[in-house]
This record gives structure tokens, C-alpha cells and sequence, in this order.
């Protein structure tokens, strides 16, 4: 590729990210598109008042670059939590080291690459890449102890960077659990594969194993059971309510309450006030129906404790000589629990884990496919013997930039979004318990997937068309790389235009929401806001912002070019993650930074793999001297890897005794423990607590959860607000009274 494919491809990329951020600066502004661009906002306030008709509505302007800049971590941690911060920083940490490493590279490498060998240089826009690549330095250069001084400086830089964000969001984590709020998660553990009898109810059975071995510490348990459908009904009744509820807020600006009888409800409507008082109402005894669904008990159970650190002993310890029986893990948080997967026995669990690994490993061979195709588009020669019938469509210089410059990345982009949701699905499948362990777990399999399909696979596979190279042993690795990575530096410099700029411009517009809404209003008719806001995607946006870290480590010193774009790439992205952090997305559970060390990892993999090239290079290169020193680099990478595993790495695994005894104790100072026991009993709602008490005519349900857990104070509490609202009874007759209707009014016809 020439330096004039790559700006055709840089302009174009540029011209896109322009126009987006222009036409997302006066989107935002119109109201109609409030719940696109400001769904966190809308979902806390609930109300807003619509702006009249200004003509700035419709002028570009940069003041969200400038709110966003300006939030500090303190805020952002307050409204979005350590997730969100965790995220931010591996941002922060990616703006420092490349802005180093392009100093270094681009005024230090840079020339030496240009000037590498003896030759007529041409007009810049007509040179190849391939000059500004070190494969352009002759072997045995005497500069190359250059390149092995800026792997030394940016090795080193990483490492003390990583140092200090590691330590940042440990002390950070560790803030978050002891001054947080007391949360059911630390005092609750998920007990599953809890072993069958046929003389009493596995409910009794978890009451007796955990009085006669946790008799100190255990306070209840509640079961789980076997409703998916019932919750999924009862999750379509809770939508519904709520846009009910939206509808009723809306008529109420707008219409007078009537004062005739309705004719449904027995009594007088109030018009749209009549679900608002409803919800004050008492609950419809479901007792009195003949219908109400049994409960079939799975074999899993939330067990509660009485402090944190009696339920942390008890997710730790081996319940039984079987470690197949009475497997306790700590409980996630209330919201963050995925109930539908506590139903799979435990046995299964290892079956699906095995049938993902096998599924990832056969989409992830079956995606060479496209690698194979975008890497044939990037070799214009290649494509001239492959595609005869191209060759006059080729030979336009602007074409032929366009293929080769800007065709390629764009179709593995988007044969890219369909990773994602395969990802999310296997994650799903494997049983995790927690919706944010699906999501990460999600994220890891993003993560193995993009690292190997788009540097891997495109390294490899970079000469396809014309030769398969084969790795024959281990040793020829760093040799194979040394080799192919710069002459597929080229590529990746425009994968950092389209899949980095473009992405960020298609992020911040987010064109499938804004596309929805618009159908949503105009073509439905539904002029109510979206109440439905969503969750920040960590499983697609944390890949990418470490693939795109991993390809810069990997080309600074090979293709220093690379380092400008990429540094861009991560100063928009520092705006623009922000900015839709604190408007758009909505943190619906927290993690407490768990991602971070995902990025710590994936970093001093980078790092290694860097080096390891960088070896195999000097090696190609014949240059002993710089190929010695990379040795003892590595060497301390490694060092600093396991110093960082043992000093940082607990923090993210487990909690402290000393820790959890001390917020036991300031509990208990305060008099807070009695009112933690109680709120515990209604923290785990499978489905609502109105259900439960239908149910216990037919299932035998957890003594302790039915004489406190469904009390009538929490039952008035927690009752689901949809049952209140739909008198099930008065519609069958309304049914009725309309089929009637219907009937009398067809005769009536038939006689005339």
C-alpha cells in the first residue's frame, strides 16, 4: 500500500468522524431524541420539561467535548460506579504510554526507517508504507541499538504506568467495599447441588446441614425455584405497568379526571389517575384462585448469614467430602443475579462449559473465511491474477486506493459485530450466575477472538493468495512474526481508522437507537419516552480498546506510523466514553473494577508479545547485540507480571478478614445489624412475594422466608405494583359482557 491509499483511507475516516460528532452535537439537542442521547438522565429524573423552539438547537456545538472533559473520576465514580472508572482508566493509562512511545518512535524510529537503506526515494505520496517499516533497515545496521533503546523506554514506561493505575483501582476497590452501604450480596452464598432426599423437603434438608455445621453463623435461607415462565410473565406484566404508568403521568398534564362511572372498575375513574391509586391499594388475595401454579424446588438455595465474614468462610470452605455436592459460591447482587441459569443442575455445568469451548473454537476457525478474503483485497497484484475481470476497474488510481486502502478493514469490521452476541450466547450457555460474570466472561472470549483473528489470523494469513505459511516448530515463531507482522502493519493502521474512528463516531450518534426512535414516534406513533435504558457494553468496548493497545506495543517500533492514529483513536475515545457514561448508559450492577485486571493482563501479554517480536527481528536483522539485550526485558516483565499478581491480584478475588470483621463490628456499634437481618429476607425476589404466597398452598416454601420474608409489611412493600393495577376477575366479565354485546347485536341485525 502506498502513502496515498492510506490518506484516501485516513480522509474518508476523517470526513466520517466529522460529520457524526457535527450531526450528534444537534441530535442531542432536539427533544424528541431525549431518550437516545440522555436515557440515564431521563430514567433518574423522570420528568423534563421540553425545551421551545431555539435556532442553537440546530447549530453545532462543542460543549459536551468540554463536560465531559472536565467530570473528574470523584464524579464519575459517584453516578456511574468502579466499573465505569476501571474502563476510564485503562483509557488514561493507553493516552500516556502511546503519547510516549509516539515521541520516541516517530522522531527517533521514524527517520531511521525512511533512511534504513541506500535508495532513490520518491514524492511521500507515492512512497509504500513499507519504507517507514523496519524492513526497510538494512541487516546488520548499526542503528537498530536505537529501536532496542525505545522497546526498553516504552517496556519501561508500561510497566511503571501499570504499576500505579493497578495500585489506583485496588485502593479504589477497596474503598468501595468498606464504605459502601451494606450490601445482601456480603452477607448471602448460592448453595447449589444441594442432594436430594426422599423423606423431607430439600428446604428442610439446607436448614438441618446449615444449623448442624454453620449453627453460629446462619440466620435463613430462601429456595429457588422452577418459575421461568412465571417470571417471564411477570417481567412482560412490569413493562407493561410501567408504560401505564408513563401514559397516566402524560394525560395527567392534559386531561381533567371524568366523573361518570367507567363501567369496569365499579366505581368512578379519575381518568388517568385511576393506576396511581391503585397502587396504594391492598393486594388481591390469590389465595381465593383454584388455578395458582405449584413451585417445584430446584436443588440451590440463597443462604443467609448473620455477618459478612461467617458467609465468606462459608463460599470458601468445602461443604462435603463430595466436592460434587453442597458447592457454595458467594452470591451476587440482588439485580445482578441471572436467575434463569440457577436452575441448571451442577453436574451440568462442566458439559456446557466443554460444548462452548468446542463452539467458540469452531466459530473462531470458521472466521478465517473472511480474514482469508479481506487479506486477499489488500495485495493489488494478487487480485489482478485472482480477479482478471477487475483489472480495468483496478487500474483507476482512486479505485485501487479505495481497495486496497479502505475496502478491506471496513468488510472485517463488519463481519466483526456478529462476534459480540455469539459471545454473549455461549456465556449464557455456560451457566454463569450473575449477569455481570456472563459479561465477562463474554469479554474474555471477545477479547481471545479479536486478538487471534485480527492479528494472528491477518499475520499469518497475510500472504494467503499466493503461499500458506506453516509454522513447522515453536522456535521459528518469533521468526514467522518477525517477518510478517510489518508487512501487515499496513493493514493495521487502516483497521485503526475504521474499526477505531468510525466505531467511536457510530458509538456516540448510536445509530440503531436513533434509527428505532424515530420509527418508534413517527411510524408507531408512540410519542411516550423509552423506559428501557441500557447497560455499558464492557464485553465489546473493553476488546477493543486492548486489541487496539496490543496492536500499538506490537507496531511501535516495527511501523511507528501506526502510533499518531492510535493516539487519537484513545483521545476521542477518552471523550466520548464519557460522555456517554454519564448520559446514556446506566450502570444496573456493579463489579467493583473486576475488569481491570483483564486489562493488566492483556497489557503485559502485549508487552511480551512485543518483545518476542522485536527478538525475532534483530534476529532476521543479524543484530546479536540488540537481540541479547531484548533477553533480560523479558525477564523483567515477567518479574514485574508475578510481583503484580501477588501484591494487587487478591484484592480482586477475595475479601479480608480483617476488612469484614471490622464493618461487622461498626454494624453492630450502630445498631445496624437487625435492620441488614431483616432486609435480607426480601433482598432475593425470584418473582413477587404475592406469587410466593399463592404458591404455599401447593410447595412446601422455606419456613424462615415465609414467616419473615413474606410478612405482610414486606408483602405491602414488595408487592408488584402490575398485579394491583389488573383486576383479572372484572375482565373475564368485561370479555364476557362484550361477547354478549356481540351476540345480541348480531341477532338484532339478522332481524332487521
Amino acid at each position: 500500500m502506498k502513502i496515498s491509499a492510506l490518506l484516501t483511507s485516513a480522509g474518508i475516516n476523517i470526513g466520517i468522524c466529522v460529520l457524526l460528532l457535527s450531526l450528534y452535537s444537534v441530535l442531542r439537542k432536539q427533544p424528541g431524541n431525549v431518550s437516545v442521547y440522555f436515557g440515564r438522565k431521563l430514567a433518574q429524573e423522570q420528568n423534563r420539561s421540553l425545551d421551545s423552539f431555539s435556532l442553537e438547537r440546530f447549530v453545532p456545538s462543542p460543549g459536551w467535548i468540554v463536560k465531559a472533559w472536565k467530570t473528574s473520576d470523584e464524579e464519575l465514580l459517584a453516578s456511574a460506579g468502579l466499573d465505569a472508572v476501571a474502563f476510564v482508566r485503562m483509557l488514561v493509562f493507553s493516552i500516556r504510554i502511546f503519547s510516549i512511545a509516539a515521541v520516541v518512535c516517530v522522531l527517533g524510529i521514524l527517520p531511521l526507517n525512511y533512511y534504513g537503506q541506500y535508495m532513490n526515494h520518491v514524492e511521500i505520496p507515492s512512497e509504500s508504507l513499507d519504507v517507514f517499516t523496519i524492513a526497510n533497515v538494512a541487516e546488520g545496521s548499526q542503528w537498530l541499538w536505537v529501536h532496542c533503546l525505545a522497546l526498553y523506554i516504552i517496556s519501561c514506561s508500561a510497566c511503571i504506568l501499570l504499576y500505579y493505575e493497578y495500585r489506583r483501582i485496588a485502593r479504589m476497590r477497596l474503598i468501595h467495599i468498606t464504605q459502601s452501604p451494606p450490601s445482601p450480596c456480603h452477607f448471602t452464598v448460592l448453595v447449589r447441588s444441594i442432594p436430594w432426599s426422599d423423606e423431607r423437603s430439600l428446604s428442610d434438608t439446607v436448614k438441618s446441614f446449615f444449623m448442624k455445621y454453620h449453627a453460629s453463623g446462619y440466620l435463613s435461607h430462601q429456595m429457588i425455584y422452577r418459575v421461568g415462565k412465571v417470571q417471564k410473565l411477570m417481567n412482560k406484566a412490569e413493562k407493561v405497568y410501567k408504560k401505564i404508568w408513563l401514559n397516566a403521568i402524560a394525560m395527567e398534564k392534559k386531561c381533567s379526571p371524568l366523573k361518570y362511572k367507567c363501567g369496569l372498575c365499579a366505581g368512578a375513574t379519575n381518568s388517568p389517575q385511576l393506576y396511581h391509586n391503585n397502587l396504594g391499594a391492598k393486594n388481591m388475595s390469590l389465595d381465593q384462585s383454584d388455578s395458582s401454579p405449584k413451585l417445584k424446588e430446584c436443588a440451590a438455595a440463597f443462604v443467609f448469614f448473620k455477618t459478612r465474614y461467617a458467609a465468606v468462610i462459608a463460599s470458601e470452605v468445602l461443604q462435603s467430602s463430595n466436592p460434587m455436592s453442597w458447592v457454595t459460591d458467594l452470591a451476587p447482587e440482588p439485580h445482578d443475579v441471572y436467575w434463569s441459569n440457577l436452575r441448571i443442575p451442577f453436574r451440568q455445568l462442566w458439559f456446557r462449559r466443554i460444548a462452548t469451548l468446542f463452539g467458540s473454537i469452531v466459530f473462531l476457525l470458521l472466521f478465517l473465511i473472511p480474514v482469508t478474503f479481506v487479506q486477499g483485497l489488500s495485495q493489488l497484484d494478487q487480485l489482478h491474477k485472482t480477479f482478471p475481470f477487475l483489472k480495468g476497474i483496478l487500474k483507476k488510481r482512486f479505485m485501487s486506493q479505495i481497495v486496497t486502502g479502505y475496502l478491506p478493514s471496513v468488510i472485517f469490521v463488519l463481519f466483526l459485530y456478529i462476534v459480540p452476541p455469539v459471545m454473549m450466547l455461549f456465556s449464557t450457555v455456560e451457566g454463569s450466575i450473575s449477569r455481570s460474570g456472563r459479561k465477562r466472561s463474554a469479554c474474555y472470549k471477545v477479547l481471545y477472538f479479536t486478538i487471534w483473528n485480527v492479528f494472528f489470523a491477518n499475520v499469518l494469513s497475510g500472504s494467503v493468495i499466493s503461499q500458506i505459511n506453516t509454522i513447522s516448530s515453536p522456535k521459528e515463531i518469533p521468526s514467522q512474526l518477525a517477518k510478517a507482522v510489518p508487512r501487515q502493519a499496513t493493514f493495521f493502521i487502516t483497521y485503526v481508522l475504521t474499526s477505531g474512528w468510525a466505531s467511536l463516531s457510530s458509538e456516540i450518534i448510536l445509530l440503531f437507537g436513533l434509527v428505532w426512535n424515530l420509527i418508534r414516534r413517527y411510524i408507531l406513533g408512540r410519542k411516550d419516552e423509552s423506559t428501557s435504558v441500557p447497560s455499558f457494553p464492557y464485553h465489546t468496548e473493553v476488546p477493543r480498546v486492548l486489541l487496539f493497545g496490543l496492536l500499538g506495543f506490537t507496531c511501535a517500533i516495527l511501523a511507528p506510523l501506526i502510533l499518531p492514529f492510535l493516539l487519537v483513536y484513545f483521545l476521542l475515545g477518552y471523550v466520548v466514553y464519557r460522555n456517554q457514561i454519564l448520559n446514556v448508559y446506566i450502570p444496573k450492577y456493579e463489579t467493583g473494577g473486576q475488569m481491570w485486571p483483564i486489562a493488566h493482563n492483556t497489557t503485559i501479554f502485549s508487552l511480551l508479545l512485543a518483545q518476542i517480536i522485536a527478538l525475532g527481528v534483530f534476529g532476521l536483522k543479524k543484530s546479536p547485540v540488540a537481540s541479547g539485550f531484548v533477553i533480560p526485558l523479558l525477564l523483567f516483565t515477567l518479574l514485574f507480571n508475578e510481583y503484580c499478581r501477588k501484591r494487587f491480584r487478591p484484592i480482586f478475588d477475595s475479601f479480608s478478614a480483617q476488612d469484614l470483621i471490622e464493618m461487622d463490628k461498626a454494624d453492630e456499634k450502630y445498631g445496624r445489624m437487625e435492620g441488614i437481618h431483616q432486609q435480607l429476607q426480601s433482598a432475593y425476589c425470584q418473582f413477587s412475594p404475592v406469587a410466593v404466597s399463592s404458591a404455599e398452598n401447593g410447595s412446601s416454601v422455606s419456613q424462615e422466608v415465609d414467616a419473615k420474608g413474606c410478612s405482610k409489611e414486606l408483602k405491602d412493600e414488595l408487592h408488584h405494583p402490575t398485579l394491583s393495577c389488573i383486576p383479572a376477575p372484572r375482565l373475564e366479565q368485561v370479555v364476557s359482557s362484550v361477547r354478549l354485546l356481540a351476540t345480541a347485536r348480531s341477532k338484532k341485525a339478522s332481524s332487521l
